[in-house]
């Protein structure tokens, strides 16, 4: 490792406008659609399951500049506690020392999080398929791939067929706040089986709706006739990355159906009211993620729905 390599803990603040600078000057060259602001770290570092004080490192040169950061978003406890190491290093320090750095630490903190709480953990991260570099650090320190993603996408141009809801079902906007707690309940209920599921809680759920890009006409809910919330699909537009990229773009950010109330046609539904909802809003292009092996069949939905694969990923995850 260089000997000129330091490593610190966040200082707050004061480390905002290095951070920034040092992922979008990454971003110039890698194209990865990761930009960010000031405002944008500072809503991610204030969300309630971050220990801004054990989970981000930055790495500094011989003079004092940031070469590397590093994220690590830690699952609630389970029988698997998982980390998942988000790093960036500066293009003109890539080659292995800083990359390895960041891997290191995060081992060393997720045997931390074991012996506080118990339990295996695993260290998880991931690389775009084109990325050799990245695959080829991964694999050097030990990694091995996990599972494969796509980033899927369509034009909103292109006619949208009307959503149908089957009877006794109800398209509705998400009532609010008050109603967090049955929300997380049915989101929990709908990602139950997918692979690597972690339960989301009300105080992180509540984290996202008061990010700024927040829109309450974009989250929607399928609601029975007993009032139970049963499916749900939640748009979101980010007005700093569309002016970033120059693209006029909204996602799909999660789209699901809870356990009781599958293959009656809910998903489609929700899907389509959400397509609607994004045009309405003057989007050109809807964008989301799926994990290509998902056994509920969201794949063959997107994809009948008009969608197209434009980018693989790949999860990558390593004991420690």
């Amino acid at each position: 490792m260089m000997a000129s390599l330091s490593a610190r803990c966040y200082a707050g603040d004061r480390d905002l406008d290095a951070i920034a600078h040092l992922i979008n000057t990454c971003e110039e060259v890698d194209r990865l659609d990761q930009g960010t602001s000031i405002s944008e770290l500072q809503q991610e570092f204030n969300q309630p399951s971050l220990d801004v004080a054990r989970d981000i490192r930055l790495w500094e040169d011989a003079e004092g500049k940031l070469i590397g950061f590093a994220q690590l978003s830690v699952s609630e406890p389970g029988e698997v506690i998982d980390g998942w190491l988000w790093f960036r290093v500066h293009p003109d320090a890539r080659g292995g020392d800083v990359e390895a750095a960041a891997i290191a630490w995060g081992e060393v903190r997720m045997r931390e999080v074991s012996a506080m709480r118990g339990g295996r953990v695993k260290l998880r991260t991931y690389a775009r398929a084109e990325d050799c570099d990245r695959i080829s650090v991964l694999a050097s320190c030990g990694f091995k791939a996990d599972r494969y993603f796509y980033r899927m996408a369509r034009s909103l141009s292109e006619p949208i067929p009307e959503p149908h809801f089957p009877e006794g079902f109800a398209l509705r906007q998400f009532p609010g706040e008050q109603d967090a707690a049955a929300w997380v309940e049915m989101f929990n209920q709908s990602f139950i089986d997918h692979w690597n599921h972690h339960d989301l809680t009300v105080d992180k759920f509540k984290h996202e709706l008061a990010k700024p890009d927040y829109r309450n006409d974009l989250d929607l809910i399928a609601v029975a006739d007993d009032g139970t919330f049963v499916s749900f699909c939640c748009c979101e537009i980010s007005v700093q990355e569309c002016d970033r990229t120059g693209r006029n773009e909204g996602w799909i950010a999660c789209l699901g159906t809870r356990r009781g109330f599958r293959k009656i046609g809910l998903g489609r539904a929700m899907l389509l009211a959400g397509l609607h909802r994004l045009k309405a809003a003057g989007v050109a292009t809807a964008i989301l993620g799926v994990d290509a092996e998902n056994s509920s069949g969201a794949l063959r939905l997107y994809e009948s729905a008009g969608f197209h694969n434009i980018r693989d990923s790949i999860s990558y995850v390593k004991d420690v």
